[in-house]
């Protein structure tokens, strides 16, 4: 059944979101606020939950970029690198996380695994406590293929970082619904 299947996922969800340390969060948050420029970047579906959020960054009226986007400028001293990895070992990304802090950008990490590559690199680190691709999580298996349950819950814990800046940066629905494009 359905509602069954719905129920289950939203445990998970709940069971791992949970774990998320506060701290990390408010450095990961105070990294994003006195960032000159901010580009996020994700790959694969975890690259469309990091999409939604550097959206959300943008509604706050910050200078913020998706990496693949045409108009995503260089970073460096005084920006930050926002990047979602389970793993914190997707190729493609390390390399980017590497050019990032050659380039003397912050870099904030959301991932699965603190003691990955790019955790080493990060100025600061959320970890998510899904199981990745490369790491389990305490024995916990989800009931969900690979690794979903990492993609809904980066999702999900963005919008929850999303709220947490409201309430510090004074904004409301309105005032970031201001900002949201009319060309649409």
């Amino acid at each position: 059944m359905i509602k069954d299947s719905l129920n289950n996922i939203l445990k998970e969800i709940k069971q791992v979101l949970e774990k998320v340390d506060e701290k990390s969060v408010s450095d990961m948050i105070l990294d994003i606020l006195a960032a000159k420029k901010i580009v996020c970047v994700g790959a694969g579906r975890v690259g469309m939950a990091t999409r939604g959020f550097a959206m959300r960054l943008g509604h706050f009226g910050l200078n913020a970029f998706m990496l693949g986007d045409a108009t995503v400028p260089s970073i460096g001293k005084g920006d930050l690198l926002v990047v979602a990895s389970g793993s914190g070992e997707t190729k493609t990304i390390l390399d980017i996380v590497k050019i990032a802090h050659e380039n003397g950008a912050k870099i904030s990490l959301v991932t699965g695994n603190p003691e990955s590559s790019m955790g080493k690199l990060a100025n600061t680190v959320v970890q998510i406590q899904a199981p990745s691709k490369t790491k389990p999580i305490n024995n916990f298996k989800s009931i969900q293929p690979m690794t979903t349950l990492n993609e809904q819950c980066l999702g999900i814990f963005f919008d929850g970082v999303v709220l947490e800046m409201m309430r510090v940066m004074g904004e409301d629905h309105d005032s970031m619904w201001a900002r949201h494009s009319n060309l649409e």
